[in-house]
């Protein structure tokens, strides 16, 4: 274990202003879920279908801007930043590719989407009125996250939560005026809920373009920068950003496949699956942000050639990625009745009643996650190895999840919660591939330029 105060200093820092940002970023879903669930559990599945697809955007965006992370860390480690704006030029060009195939698939076909993972027919007729204005954010919601993470490989890290922040203000405030129709305005429902969160991705993406003209001086970015790139770095960021692109996509896709399983036992089911995911989400920020500064630091680490400080590095980080996930654990155990309460009785007796038991195996299983999914993310991907996860999650989510949840679910008609297991319980038997990858140290690469590959 390392001993040195200063390594302290900046890991804790670090992981609680990404965790502050991605509590702040999963708030505004989570209000979202709060504020329709108040308003009408119809209105709330609706949208936690419709989120499915946010989810699968956001895993997108997350891949392409860990493909900048990952390069950016390592040639900031090398006190190299000339091939920074290059990079990540590239991953807006990926990222807004993305979005643009899943906006048009929305827009085109919203009723068939939904039909996927849902035959609840009220429930499709929320989401439908919530597609409709909320695919318009997506090319938005991806150019920002994107210049945000990229920011982040050069440990700028400040703006993103001032963006989370100013996002969640606006559409909470939005949300309580266009949902219930106050002060005047109309009541609008989940359209109201929808226009809310277009209205505040497109303030933050106004805030990021300010910062980045008026404060960033380290990269100095410009739009000229981003568009005329050197295209030799696509070869470099394909190599190490696909396998990431790919693991996420998978990881979104078989979110929406198990969404569609629970979906099919009912609106009840539904319902209390958007609950739990969502508390799931907020009250795990600490675990998601501990990965990212773990990437960070580990990338700049191998940037600078400090291998030899690696092995005390990575025991410390496990030890400290295994308290994150026990406390986290317990928030989500503790802080579910009080959470429900707040729904004020919208809810279903059954939809209580499941939301209880989804939230005490996700109590159990954020355990394993804030272990693997830390070590897996933050330090192998740091370490420049980006292909691992990927055919880790491959064979797991597709040979043993989906298939035995749909088996459980729909031929051998186990109860909800059971099947809630079944699609979760993967975050804690992959502890042990990630802990055998991790102690082999073969993850260890250098991914920059001008250097061996090993």
């Amino acid at each position: 274990m390392i001993r040195d105060k200063a390594f302290y200093r900046t890991f804790f820092p670090l992981t609680l202003s990404l965790a502050l940002q991605n509590l702040l970023t999963y708030g505004v879903n989570m209000m979202d879920t709060l504020m329709l669930g108040r308003y009408s559990q119809v209105a709330m599945s609706g949208v936690s279908l419709c989120n499915q697809v946010q989810f699968l955007l956001q895993m997108l965006v997350v891949g392409a801007g860990e493909g900048a992370v990952v390069l950016g860390s390592q040639y900031w480690g090398k006190n190299k930043l000339e091939p920074i704006p290059h990079i990540i030029g590239v991953a807006l060009r990926f990222g807004g590719a993305l979005a643009a195939v899943l906006f048009v698939v929305v827009l085109a076909a919203p009723s068939q989407l939904l039909h996927l993972i849902s035959n609840d027919e009220a429930v499709i007729a929320q989401g439908m009125a919530y597609f409709q204005i909320i695919c318009f954010s997506y090319l938005i919601f991806t150019v920002t996250n994107i210049l945000a993470a990229s920011l982040r490989s050069v440990g700028v890290v400040k703006i993103g939560y001032v963006i989370s922040f100013s996002t969640l203000c606006i559409n909470v405030c939005l949300n309580y005026l266009l949902i219930y129709g106050r002060l005047g305005f109309p009541e609008l429902g989940v359209r109201g809920a929808a226009i809310a969160t277009l209205t505040s991705r497109i303030v933050e993406l106004l805030i990021v373009l300010y910062y980045l003209k008026y404060k960033e001086t380290r990269l100095g970015l410009t739009v000229k920068k981003l568009i005329f790139i050197d295209t030799s770095y696509i070869r470099d960021y394909t190599k190490v950003a696909a396998p990431v692109l790919v693991n996420q996509a998978l990881w979104g896709v078989a979110q929406m496949v198990q969404t569609g399983i629970l979906g099919h036992q009912g609106g009840d089911v539904t319902a209390a699956n958007a609950i739990a995911v969502q508390v799931y989400q907020v009250l795990s920020v600490v675990a998601y942000g501990a990965a990212s500064a773990a990437g960070i630091l580990v990338g700049k680490a191998i940037g600078q050639g400090r291998r030899e400080e690696l092995k005390a590095l990575v025991y410390t980080l496990e030890g400290l990625f295994a308290v994150i996930g026990v406390l986290s654990g317990l928030a989500i155990f503790v802080l579910r009745g009080p959470i429900l309460a707040v729904f004020g009785g919208t809810l279903t007796e059954r939809a209580y009643g499941l939301s209880m038991e989804f939230m005490v195996v996700m109590a159990i299983t954020t355990v394993g996650t804030a272990y693997q999914m830390a070590c897996d993310n933050g330090i192998i991907r740091g370490g420049g190895d980006t292909a691992f996860s990927a055919k880790m999650n491959l064979i797991s989510m597709w040979l043993i999840v989906v298939p035995l949840s749909a088996m459980a679910a729909f031929w051998w008609a186990w109860s909800p919660t059971a099947v809630f297991f079944l699609l979760k319980w993967d975050q804690l038997y992959k502890i042990v591939p990630v802990a055998l990858r991790l102690h082999s140290w073969k993850w260890v690469r250098t991914v920059t330029r001008g250097a061996e590959n090993e």
